[in-house]
């Protein structure tokens, strides 16, 4: 059924006129029932045509529309409200992204240090057309290369993307190169380079070596970088070619050939950037509306004066959390998203069902700054879970004992006692020992060095407390809860706040795909919401809200085609 538009009163009036015209050859009328509209943005492999049909919105899939006041001649058309064309998860991002990685979707899952970020996590997100790290930060290199050649084996026979965390090492240089070493020994071609405060030697050796030419003269860098970062004059050194200085002392010391040395001026020390805002863990609680366009913007700047042969893409971590919120992301021209705290709560993580639904129980202002154990002597703080556990709290007096006091004897008496009951619940000098079995294999120099300075004797000890507690969190040790540190971003609020009253909300439904699937999914599905808006359309706010779906659910809806609703 059609009617001519002499019978139709617009529901825009002049000053707000229609977009067009719209009709169709079948006799069929345009669905206009409470949630025909809701369906039809749902239906994202479907054009969607929104028509004013006898003074009310109504919505078609099918059709031909024309643009502009006049209807078109010879045609019984009604008046084209608005259109939003089909709209695939796969589609949202920056498509050169995805090639270059082999990705189905432009969607990253940051590594979560002690291994939390698991094989398991890595190979069922890689399997599902997404990219996720190895949470290769905080763990010995034989447990590293363990789970590498678990990745590489499976990847033989499923054929799936996947990298591994090379997180800055500031206090130990030392475990940083034998990171790299491992990575190149075993052609580990996919790295996260996350907390780096400035480019070092190991991560540019990781970048330069191997670098050649091809049969077509361009430049093939084997090993990829994606640095995390939150600070522009970071991001401006992993934006521009390897530093020199790196390049002379890896020359020197034959790690690298000339041809490398020369090659390496040719790329971007990193082949794309992640702008970090606030997240959890290492972050510089940056705000993702501003940091974004900066990052992109002198992407572009030294892109153009480098003259890269591929230019750098620029994603964003840190608050994705919700539909919305990778929506947002995608809007603002995010060639990508990264995911953090989320994921942690998924059952492919490596960690406790305690800490599951601890983090179940998250809202947004349930997280706090803490030191972290890494970077300890030099006050860099992680951001931590503070609902539920008093490790922020503990872990804030240690480093308040550490700044004032040369040593631990000085520090007072009743601080002492309170120390090694509530947090080591043993002596200092047992604690001492625990820590040295740990140094001994991790790195013995730091031994020697406490046995002259007894600062950093104090140092190295609460720095011990402070890396167990992660590692209590992970393992669900039950006499341990009110230590346990738990890194965790506001985001996590977010997504809790999101899943109220549906299936998510229970823990044992969260798993890495269906997370990711529904926020692509609901972001395209928002994007549709928000072109239509942006016509001019009246569109009831509620319809925006994308609740969340099975996954079984979405793969059913990605498979629709036009004919399905056209009998």
């Amino acid at each position: 059924m059609t009617v001519s538009p002499q019978m139709v009163t617009p529901l825009f009036n002049k000053e707000n006129p229609a977009l067009g015209w719209w009709w169709q050859n079948r006799s069929v009328a345009p669905y206009r029932e409470s949630m025909a509209l809701k369906e039809a943005l749902l239906s994202l492999c479907r054009p969607l045509y929104l028509i004013d049909f006898e003074n009310e919105l109504a919505v078609s899939h099918e059709g031909t529309m024309t643009w502009g006041k006049d209807a078109p001649p010879g045609r019984y058309a009604l008046p084209l409200l608005g259109f939003a064309p089909v709209l695939l998860p796969e589609n949202l991002g920056d498509p050169k992204f995805r090639t270059f990685y082999g990705l189905r979707y432009a969607y990253v899952i940051g590594a979560m240090a002690n291994g939390i970020s698991s094989v398991s996590l890595v190979e069922t997100a890689g399997r599902a057309g997404l990219l996720a790290f190895f949470g290769a930060g905080g763990l010995t290199l034989s447990k590293i290369d363990t789970a590498i050649q678990q990745l590489q084996n499976s990847q033989k026979r499923h054929h799936f993307p996947f990298g591994v965390n090379l997180i800055h090492s500031p206090t130990d240089s030392t475990l940083e190169m034998e990171t790299v070493r491992l990575y190149l020994q075993r052609q580990v071609r996919l790295v996260s380079a996350s907390a780096f405060m400035e480019v070092t030697l190991p991560v540019t050796y990781y970048r330069v070596k191997g670098i050649r030419q091809n049969a077509d003269g361009k430049t093939v860098c084997p090993n990829r970088v994606i640095a995390k970062v939150s600070r522009e004059e970071v991001a401006r050194q992993f934006l521009n070619p390897p530093p020199q200085k790196h390049i002379e002392e890896l020359l020197n010391n034959r790690l690298i050939t000339a041809g490398e040395a020369e090659l390496a001026q040719q790329v971007p020390m990193a082949d794309d950037l992640t702008a970090e805002a606030d997240s959890g863990g290492h972050t510089d609680n940056r705000p993702a509306l501003a940091l974004l366009p900066t990052m992109m913007a002198l992407r572009d700047k030294l892109a153009k004066h480098y003259n890269y042969q591929r230019i750098p893409c620029v994603g964003l971590g840190g608050g994705i959390a919700t539909p919305t919120s990778t929506a947002a992301a995608f809007a603002m021209g995010a060639a990508f998203v990264l995911t953090g705290s989320v994921n942690q709560a998924c059952i492919e993580a490596d960690t406790s069902v305690t800490t599951r639904h601890m983090l179940a129980g998250t809202r947004q202002a349930d997280v706090i700054m803490a030191p972290s154990a890494d970077m300890f002597e030099l006050g860099v703080n992680v951001q931590v879970l503070k609902r539920g556990t008093l490790f922020p709290l503990r872990a804030r007096k240690l480093y308040d004992l550490y700044t004032r006091y040369d040593c631990y004897e000085d520090i007072p008496s009743d601080d002492r006692k309170q120390i090694e009951r509530d947090l080591f619940k043993k002596s200092f000098e047992e604690e001492w020992e625990a820590t040295q079995l740990f140094f001994t294999e991790r790195d013995p120099r730091q031994i020697e060095r406490a046995r002259h300075n007894p600062k950093h004797r104090m140092a190295l000890v609460f720095r011990s407390y402070l890396g167990q507690s992660s590692t209590w969190a992970n393992t669900g040790e039950p006499n341990r809860q009110l230590d346990y540190q738990i890194w965790c971003g506001p985001a996590m609020g977010a997504f809790n706040e999101w899943t109220q009253g549906s299936f998510l909300e229970d823990v044992e439904n969260r798993s890495i795909t269906t997370v990711a699937y529904n926020f692509l999914f609901g972001a395209a599905v928002i994007n549709r919401f928000q072109h239509l808006r942006n016509q001019g359309v009246p569109l009831p706010a509620e319809l925006g809200t994308f609740h969340p779906l099975r996954v079984a659910q979405i793969q059913k809806r990605l498979k629709e085609k036009i004919y399905d609703m056209v009998q």
